[in-house]
């Protein structure tokens, strides 16, 4: 019973589902129905778009898509869309104007609008064909007007655009000579915006531009200052921003342009500061990667600020308050600068364009305020067109080495001018000595002595600092450069270093000439010692006294010194004090006596071991016996002792030869007057001889109490 009603309950619902669904069909239909008669009816109705000539295809195409259409109530043909359609929205209206009695076909056609040229912007206008702009500025009769010069700076800028964008390391060579047939000057912007948008896209060809921006700066070096503010503009933009890949793109061209030698390595330096002074995961990694790519130059140019920047990677690493793959990438830059930065040589063989001496470097700060110069993008109008291009021929002409018949012609007219001249008497001479310049700034010496310095604080040790010393090319007389640098960057440390000493001994036994710039240096320095520093004049007397004792300069120059109360001064006494205690600890209390007790030498010694006085004598023996040193003067010590005796041997040496001086004359005068009195009585002579017997023993008295001590 259960189970006839559950099958009585399932087919009345099945039958109720069945009839509903019969029910929803027929609605359906009359609709669809319905829909079909008001279409038939009305020629413009939803169904319009079966008679538009966009259907196509035929009259049975139309129809067989009619019919589909209308089956599922919708119009599938772009046209016919009802209202909302073009096609229904047209043949409204001409069904409208019929109506009316006007005809479609005789309605006056529309006027064509005049679009007004939109005004150029930075890329510099609309695009203009290179056959037509040829054209354009073939048919411009007013070669430095606005529009003549508006052509030609389009042609610029596509040139210096396409030169730079297919450059690479196989056709640099090929490129370089084109670049520089463009006016440089003029499209200076031009050229580093191009660069710099290149480099963006492919910072794996940063060497490649850098090499292009090397070579141009050697010949234009306001060229490279332009591209390397900007350079430094987009990094301190970028850094403010966080914008992590223009960071790693704006430092990876800037490395390359110090492995050109077109940054100063100081730069270097001071953006890897920046970069690790607050360290972030994003900030250490921009870090690492820059010293990857000029790490083997600034070991080269500065390993000592690149230790310290190494030693700034250990603290980061030890503080562990970065990421671990952060952590991991400091290891590796670790390896790497462990195998000598392999793979990373700086610039590659085939980029090395340019030569040590032409390179022209730039030392920029980060903290400088810096200007884009954005306006040389633009283009202006220049009043001097004509003359500034016939100036940038002669220069172009100049660096590319062109000959032409001008040239040849300049050449026979400076002939003429030089025959005529002679003709005259006196006239090149006069112009010859009117050319000559003289630097009165010493830009040059400055300029060297800067080289110097750098070389100096650079290099590794001693013996690389000679080799590139060497290397420098010196004017004759600037050999005393190299010694007075070497002084005063000694001075200038904390405590003396030992560097600075062998380079120089170094020098002295490469050429006897610097150990005579070096005892000039020595008068030099100890005659102004006074406005020297106890820690300067310290390490200034170390360094002379290792010149000394590895008998690198003569012991002669001691003879400049003058151990006298009167002649020294407090920083003389500590300059002497502080030398004469290293030359003991060099060479011992022993050896350092022997030296100076040389006869040879013993003149020379004269002033330091003064034996003129007793006053000077007793001052130096004070002296080296409150400095350590009382052994140095034992001889010293003997000669004040014996210094009385001496004296009194002295005394009478001179009173002999002043008593034989007197006898003489009076045996003179006796004789004169025994032969003038020849006929005198015995009386007068025995008392002439009376006198004279007392005149004589007057004399021996006196000689005996004299004598009287001895």
């Amino acid at each position: 019973v259960i189970g006839a009603r559950e099958m009585g309950r399932s087919s009345s619902s099945s039958s109720s589902s069945l009839s509903s669904s019969d029910s929803d069909r027929r609605r359906k239909r009359s609709r669809r129905d319905k829909r079909d008669e008001d279409d038939s009816r009305s020629p413009n109705g939803r169904g319009g778009g079966v008679a538009s000539p966009r259907v196509g295809g035929g009259e049975r195409n139309g129809d067989t898509r009619s019919r589909e259409d209308s089956r599922d109530g919708r119009d599938r043909s772009p046209a016919g869309r009802g209202d909302r359609g073009r096609g229904g929205r047209r043949d409204l209206r001409d069904d409208i104007r019929s109506a009316r009695g006007e005809d479609p076909a005789d309605r006056p056609p529309k006027e064509p609008i005049e679009r007004k040229p939109l005004p150029p912007g930075r890329a510099g206008g609309t695009y203009i064909p290179p056959f037509k702009l040829a054209q354009m500025m073939a048919e411009q009769t007013d070669k430095t007007g606005p529009e003549y010069q508006r052509m030609t700076w389009d042609a610029l800028k596509k040139s210096i655009n396409g030169l730079v964008n297919k450059v690479n390391a196989s056709n640099i060579k090929n490129i370089l000579p084109e670049l520089f047939t463009e006016n440089m000057i003029r499209g200076r912007g031009l050229f580093a915006r191009a660069v710099m948008k290149s480099q963006m896209a492919s910072p794996q060809f940063s060497p490649v531009f850098a090499a292009l921006v090397a070579v141009v700066n050697t010949k234009f070096p306001e060229l490279g200052e332009l591209v390397l503010k900007r350079v430094i503009l987009q990094f301190r933009r970028a850094f403010k921003r966080n914008d992590k890949p223009v960071c790693v793109a704006a430092t990876r061209f800037l490395a390359h342009l110090i492995n050109q030698q077109v940054v100063h390595e100081l730069t270097a330096l001071e953006l890897l500061t920046v970069l690790l002074a607050s360290p972030t995961d994003d900030s250490v990694e921009v870090a690492i990667e820059f010293v990857k790519e000029c790490g083997y130059t600034l070991n080269e140019l500065t390993p000592q600020g690149l230790h310290g920047i190494f030693e700034r990677f250990r603290g980061i690493l030890h503080e562990g308050e970065i990421d671990k793959r952060v952590q991991f990438m400091i290891e590796g830059l670790f390896a790497v600068r462990k195998a000598g930065f392999e793979g990373k040589q700086g610039v590659p063989p085939e980029l090395e364009l340019v030569e040590e001496d032409d390179q022209i470097v730039h030392e920029l700060s980060l903290d400088d305020q810096l200007q884009a110069e954005a306006t040389l993008d633009i283009f202006k109008v220049d009043p001097e067109y004509e003359a500034n291009e016939r100036k940038y021929a002669d220069i172009k002409k100049e660096i590319l080495g062109e000959s032409s018949s001008d040239e040849d012609d300049s050449e026979d007219d400076s002939d003429e001018d030089e025959s005529s001249d002679e003709e005259d008497g006196g006239g090149g001479a006069m112009n010859a000595e009117q050319q000559a310049i003289e630097d009165q700034t010493e830009t040059n010496l400055v300029n060297l002595r800067r080289t110097i310095y750098l070389t100096i604080m650079s290099s590794l040790d001693f013996e690389e600092a000679g080799h590139k010393l060497m290397k420098i090319h010196l004017q004759p007389g600037q050999e005393v450069e190299i010694c007075t640098m070497l002084t005063e960057c000694c001075s200038q440390e904390r405590t003396f270093l030992r560097y600075y000493g062998l380079l120089a001994q170094r020098f002295c036994f490469i050429d006897q000439m610097y150990a005579q710039l070096f005892d000039e240096v020595f008068l030099k320095q100890y005659s102004t010692i006074h406005r020297l520093e106890t820690n300067k004049l310290r390490n200034v007397a170390k360094f002379f006294a290792h010149l000394l004792s590895t008998d690198a300069i003569s012991w002669t120059c001691l003879a400049y010194l003058q151990l006298t109360e009167e002649a020294t001064t407090s920083s003389s006494r500590i300059f002497i004090k502080i030398l004469f205690q290293e030359l003991s600890e060099a060479h011992g209390l022993r050896k350092l006596n022997q030296r100076l007790q040389d006869p040879g030498m013993a003149e020379y010694f004269q002033g330091i071991m003064p034996r003129d006085t007793p006053k000077n004598t007793r001052f130096a023996i004070n002296f080296f016996t409150s400095i350590g040193l009382g052994g140095l003067t034992d001889e010293l010590r003997e000669h004040l002792k014996n210094m009385p005796k001496m004296i009194m041997a002295q005394k009478p040496a001179d009173s002999d030869s002043d008593s034989d001086s007197s006898s003489s004359s009076s045996s003179s005068s006796s004789s004169s007057s025994r032969s003038s009195d020849s006929d005198s009585s015995s009386s007068s002579s025995s008392s002439s001889s009376s006198s004279s017997s007392s005149s004589d023993s007057k004399p021996a008295k006196k000689k005996r109490k004299k004598g009287s001590p001895h």
